[in-house]
């Protein structure tokens, strides 16, 4: 595993942070909502493999959850250091009451939904997503959906992305940002 986290800008808590379930739509969302606000866009998961040298894959199976759960928090860390930017967190980035207390910090938190149904058609032939590997039935994910509700219900504002095209999602966050921020 690499060294220290390296911050550049100071905050002022002029990020937006987009949590949610995996298959909602963060990664697209967030993409997108960068370029509307002229933010850089970051991906939580992506800050974590370029420390670690190694695939989340990699990560779960040579050090476990736990590892990675910390190498979160870590990034999270990190992220309440720097600004202007549009960060999509993992699905499970906010089970841990600090990290949604540092996630604030950061900036304005949007949590994406979907139903099960819309994240199992939208999640179907992926195998990059590690938790998918041992928790891949509907009744196993409904409930690993169902344990993170109250986490993912600490949000600033929460908007289901299902029937919805990634420009109306993208246009419904960024009013809400200028309006709030």
């Amino acid at each position: 595993m690499r060294g220290i986290w390296s911050i550049s800008v100071p905050s002022d808590g002029r990020n937006v942070v987009l949590t949610g379930f995996m298959g909602t739509g963060k990664s697209t969302v967030g993409k997108l909502l960068a370029k509307r606000l002229g933010y850089c866009f970051s991906d939580l998961d992506a800050l974590i493999v370029g420390r670690a040298g190694i695939s989340i894959n990699e990560i779960f199976e040579r050090y476990g959850e736990q590892r990675f759960r910390e190498l979160e928090t870590e990034a999270i860390r990190f992220l309440c250091g720097v600004s202007g930017r549009v960060v999509a967190t993992g699905g499970g980035a906010v089970i841990a009451p600090r990290n949604r207390e540092l996630l604030r910090k950061a900036g304005l938190v949007v949590n994406l939904t979907a139903s099960l149904e819309v994240i199992l058609c939208r999640l179907k032939g992926d195998r990059e997503r590690p938790l998918l590997k041992s928790n891949n039935t509907p009744e196993a994910l409904a409930a690993l959906m169902a344990g993170r509700e109250d986490a993912y219900a600490d949000a600033d504002l929460r908007i289901d992305t299902a029937g919805k095209s990634v420009e109306d999602v993208v246009t419904e966050i960024a009013t809400f940002v200028r309006e709030h921020q």
